[in-house]
């Protein structure tokens, strides 16, 4: 996969806006970058994670209970910080602030539990493109993918719920990406569609079936060409 951004965004579902706002900004440390009003009902405030977006998406109507997705757990480098500190926002979501470097965390790690580790491993390398910096742990640009084999990692848990629901990687052309993929065993979950003049997008899933957004934003690569 062409990265047309090194670094991988998430995104989260919520009711409770105000405290998790509070939370992120205040006790997380993460900045509001701006707000980008999705459609009628949901809206997503997107913070700044060192070059990612952390992407909190506020749904007026009452989201689901549905099973949470494999994503586990965002993980932060922040300087002047000389061991882990674990947080845990009002909805259950969990981050973690380290040490730059610790555990190959130089930007952002996200923590993902999976059934089968070696089918994963396949589809992040082969489907996915990326670089595997260690057993289990894959290069995104500055960010790092932790794959986690557990025997209670959901399957194919639902877009829509509360917590942590998909990530997204920012490329050039997402048509190509997106085909790509499924050449390489990937699973549709969304073709190619514009949203209007800010980006085309694209979902797929991975072998548990949680969400990833393929994104061609036109802020980032100029363009929404198809081709």
């Amino acid at each position: 996969m062409e990265l047309a951004k090194p670094r991988v965004d998430i995104g989260l579902s919520t009711n409770d806006l105000q405290p998790m706002l509070a939370f992120w900004q205040e006790q997380a440390g993460i900045p509001f970058d701006h707000l980008l009003r999705i459609r009628r009902g949901q809206d997503q405030h997107r913070h700044d994670a060192l070059g990612s977006v952390l992407k909190i998406n506020h749904h007026a109507d009452p989201l689901p209970e549905t099973a949470p997705s494999g994503y586990r757990e965002l993980i932060v480098a922040r300087p002047g910080l000389t061991a882990p500190m674990t947080l845990t926002d009002p909805d259950g979501n969990r981050v973690t602030l380290v040490p730059p470097g610790l555990g190959g965390v130089t930007q952002i790690g996200l923590r993902l539990a999976v059934r089968d580790l070696a089918a994963h491993c396949r589809f992040y390398r082969e489907g996915l493109g990326l670089t595997e910096a260690a057993p289990g742990a894959f290069r995104a640009g500055e960010t790092l993918l932790i794959l986690e084999q557990s025997p209670d990692a959901p399957s194919d848990a639902g877009m829509a719920g509360k917590g942590w629901r998909y990530i997204t990687f920012q490329v050039f052309k997402v048509d190509e990406e997106h085909a790509r993929i499924l050449a390489k065993g990937g699973r549709e979950a969304m073709p190619p569609t514009t949203l209007g003049t800010t980006a085309r997008i694209s979902m797929v899933r991975d072998p548990d079936g949680n969400w990833i957004e393929i994104s061609q934003r036109a802020s980032i690569v100029g363009n929404l060409d198809a081709h």
